[in-house]
């Protein structure tokens, strides 16, 4: 199973890495922790997704682990974020698919240190209607080494990461792939 996958976006194929940070982050935690992993095994780490807090466009304090138990779709974005604008009606889209709903699939769209009024705006008026979580600071965003936005995490119920994203993605089919390593 890919832990961790490159996205293309674009028709010249710019490549983003989301993984070097992650992998990165995995190292010290292994080493931080004293294990060790065999040059013969093919099991990759499993690596919890670190909980926080941010308010929604209610002004409520969120958590991450307020979901646990759930399968959890973060994205990091931006309005000023071309590819970001252009895959937030793809995630309306399965946020509504019955299918989803009925796993208890959780969208959270981290937006990365743009005002409240800007994003409700956005979100009226394009009918997004998914949980929005404001991460003014850009903190969040680095806590899971989303050095550039779209980025976006698939966290199963039991709050393991199990696939990263970095660029948009073009479809939904893309998504759902992603989404089947989570909702099992």
């Amino acid at each position: 199973m890919d832990f961790f996958t490159y996205s293309v976006t674009g028709k010249g194929g710019i490549m983003r890495i989301l993984m070097s940070m992650l992998i990165i982050a995995l190292s010290i935690v292994t080493l931080l922790s004293g294990g060790c992993t065999s040059s013969e095994t093919d099991e990759t780490p499993e690596l919890t997704a670190p909980d926080f807090q941010l308010l929604n466009l209610d002004g409520q304090q969120v958590a991450l682990s307020d979901f646990r138990g759930q399968p959890v779709l973060i994205n990091f974005w931006a309005i000023r974020c071309a590819p970001c604008r252009y895959e937030m009606p793809l995630f309306q889209e399965i946020f509504e698919d019955s299918k989803w709903m009925q796993k208890g699939l959780v969208i959270l769209a981290v937006n990365e240190q743009e005002s409240a009024d800007d994003v409700r705006l956005f979100m009226a008026q394009n009918g997004l209607t998914f949980t929005v979580l404001l991460d003014t600071t850009g903190e969040v965003g680095l806590m899971y080494g989303a050095r550039g936005i779209p980025a976006t995490l698939f966290i199963d119920k039991d709050g393991i990461i199990k696939n990263a994203v970095m660029g948009a993605f073009q479809n939904i089919a893309q998504i759902e792939q992603r989404l089947a390593l989570i909702t099992q």
